[in-house]
């Protein structure tokens, strides 16, 4: 899974990179840097994971991880849109990080979250629609010949053209199943599913839903069917720097039970609809990232290929079953251990070993 941060420049993208990533990216635009994106990736919390490496004290802890790309912001000085527009192309969905603070040293203008929100979204709408006209453009041409398949195509980008030019996201863009062909090499922008991380200052996130900032962002976040979470960027890259034990205590002694971090990889989990399997034993536990719907084979072969190819069954317990039970032994005494065929379709948190021949 590929994460894009974006949005406008100077509202705290990179700083939220290094708090998710612990990179030490520099922060302060990208004039400097030349327009580059930065890429790190950040562990999936799983409190599963932990329970299953404190039953068997495995010599490896795999967990999920997720692959964020910090997308220069548009409009930062770099003169390289076109390069900044093809780096979120090539990630699954969008964290757009929204300002929600005043800075009389970086901004002339107070906050107003829905108005940069809106600005940001019309510039990839702006980009779509460039890319439609040239795509209508080769399809039209190309249909000429009586290609019934170029004739369609040309048909929905000229609705698809109408509807960005309205200034609507494609996302909400009735596309047919006929149409979903067509989309899959499409490269639109504002097809991508969004999260809004609202990036308040450290003082504002103890009362975050009575700053107006944000409840104006998610009001308008709620009208569009999107998420929007509460984050406080260099708060948490403070946090992301202390060792585990200290991190704990601060956050202890700030009444915090979890980062906002961990509520922002939760979220896009939900966004993409992933789940997550569990292998575990002496050697590894180890969590697997599947779309939600697949079944048993099919999230073998993320394991190994081999695997999927010589499916023979998947031996199950869900891990609320095993926790409650205590051992592998009790929830197979109490006849909560599975035996699933190829049909299967894997739950989050089961708990699997494959059964293969090959």
């Amino acid at each position: 899974m590929k994460l894009g941060i974006v949005g406008l420049p100077n509202v705290g993208k990179t700083t939220l990179f290094n708090a998710l990533t612990g990179a030490r990216a520099e922060t302060g635009g990208y004039t400097r840097a030349g327009g580059k994106a930065n890429i790190g990736t950040a562990k999936v919390p799983d409190p599963r994971l932990d329970w299953l490496a404190e039953y068997y004290h495995p010599k490896k802890y795999s967990p999920a991880t997720i692959e964020f790309v910090d997308v220069p912001g548009v409009g930062a000085g770099s003169g390289k849109a076109n390069e900044v527009f093809q780096a979120i192309r090539q990630v699954d969905a969008l964290v757009q990080v929204v300002r929600c603070f005043d800075n009389d040293e970086l901004f002339l203008e107070p906050a107003d979250a829905v108005r940069d929100a809106e600005s940001f979204e019309l510039d990839l709408i702006l980009a779509d629609v460039e890319l439609v006209e040239r795509r209508l453009e080769r399809a039209k041409k190309n249909a000429k010949g009586g290609d019934k398949k170029y004739k369609r195509e040309a048909e929905m980008c000229q609705a698809l053209l109408q509807h960005l030019t309205e200034e609507k996201p494609a996302r909400d863009f009735p596309f047919t199943d006929e149409d979903q062909d067509i989309l899959i090499d499409g490269g639109l922008l504002t097809v991508k599913p969004v999260i809004y991380a609202a990036n308040l200052d450290e003082d504002a996130m103890a009362h975050y839903e009575e700053n107006p900032q944000f409840t104006a962002l998610r009001d308008y976040a709620r009208a569009r069917g999107a998420a929007v979470l509460p984050v406080a960027a260099k708060f948490e890259e403070d946090i992301s720097e202390l060792d585990e034990e200290d991190a704990k205590m601060f956050m202890e002694d700030m009444g915090l039970t979890e980062t906002g971090l961990d509520r922002l990889i939760r979220t896009s989990y939900d966004l993409l609809g992933y789940i997550s399997f569990l292998t575990a034993g002496e050697d590894d536990v180890h969590a697997w990232t599947i779309v939600k719907g697949t079944k048993a084979p099919k999230a073998a072969g993320k394991i190994h290929t081999d695997i999927e190819r010589g499916f023979i069954r998947a031996e199950i317990v869900a891990f609320e079953d095993l926790k409650a039970c205590g051992s592998m032994a009790a929830a197979k005494e109490k006849g909560l251990f599975r035996l699933e065929g190829k049909d299967y379709v894997m739950r989050d948190g089961d708990v699997t070993m494959f059964r293969f021949n090959v």
